[in-house]
């Protein structure tokens, strides 16, 4: 099995805004005002938190293409700065490297706000360049209060909001953590999915002996099946994480040796003509680009 092979350079480099190839052009990034005044805020105030994404142009030596990051350029163009800090890719992704991008979850920006606090900047200000309420940023600084470190490392990318966060406030720190593995689990950070999770919740594992209220319409006998089903989900999400890396490493070599079968063109011939609907199969199995 060949190694996999890395992504993006290890470490940060700090390269000229003028090398810098953008591959779209911000014509009027006022459009997007709270975000724009955000990035513009944070790069003044703190510096640039997360580095751009670049690649290396092989025809033009010390050039680099910019794959993600067109806004936080233009803010560094604009406050006049001369370098920009990149990580470089080692592959050309511009068309996908989006798709693969974690945008800023409510923790990250408790995070930078909190890093801003830190830095002297006023609660006032920051609402103020934002053009949010303070109570806002207030409430941004005190989002992971009552919230177990090992909870806010689970979900510290994810895009859920901050009043989904805040609900796990209710439960103790042994239920938070099974409620945010359910999530990332299930890929839902729904705030109805957390209420959900928070009334299949065991009045032991309150904050307060208090059940949240059920939503009106749900009766007893639903509450008591949704309860059960809620067990169920996690006793078999528990099994699958138990079986799921040695599950992944069998497809994996198995995906290898039918990828050498495919190769032989008698082995091919042979399949068309005997088991056209296996070699589809095989075909279909090889050609997927993650397990």
């Amino acid at each position: 099995m060949s190694e996999a092979k890395i992504g993006f350079e290890l470490r940060e480099f700090e390269v000229p805004i003028e090398h810098i190839l953008p591959v779209r052009i911000i014509r009027d990034p006022l459009k997007s005002v709270r975000r724009c005044k955000s990035i513009f805020v944070s790069v003044k105030e703190v510096g640039l938190i997360e580095p751009l994404m670049v690649y290396p142009q092989k025809e033009a030596p010390g050039k680099y293409l910019l794959l993600d990051g067109h806004l936080r350029l233009f803010a560094l163009k604009e406050l006049g700065h001369t370098v920009a800090e990149c990580i470089v890719a080692n592959d050309d992704e511009c068309f996908t490297y989006n798709a693969r991008v974690s945008r800023v979850s409510p923790i990250q920006e408790h995070r930078m706000i909190a890093k801003a606090v830190e830095m002297g900047v006023t609660p006032d200000r920051i609402a103020a360049a934002l053009n949010i309420p303070v109570r806002v940023v207030k409430a941004y600084l005190n989002l992971l209060e009552g919230i177990h470190s090992e909870v806010a490392d689970l979900l510290k990318d994810k895009n859920m909001t901050p009043g989904a966060l805040r609900l796990l406030r209710r439960v103790n720190a042994v239920r938070q953590i099974e409620i945010a593995e359910l999530m990332v689990g299930t890929h839902s950070y729904s705030k109805a999915y957390v209420e959900a999770l928070l009334l299949a919740t065991p009045e032991d594992q309150l904050v307060h002996a208090t059940k949240p209220k059920k939503p009106k319409g749900l009766s007893a006998e639903n509450l008591a099946k949704m309860e059960q089903e809620m067990e169920m989900l996690q006793r078999d999400l528990k099994a699958v994480e138990k079986s799921y890396g040695q599950n992944v490493l069998s497809l994996t070599l198995a995906r290898s040796y039918v990828r050498k079968l495919l190769d032989n063109a008698e082995i091919q011939r042979f399949l068309n003509a005997r088991y056209a609907d296996v070699l589809q199969e095989f075909t279909a199995l090889v050609e997927l680009e993650s397990l």
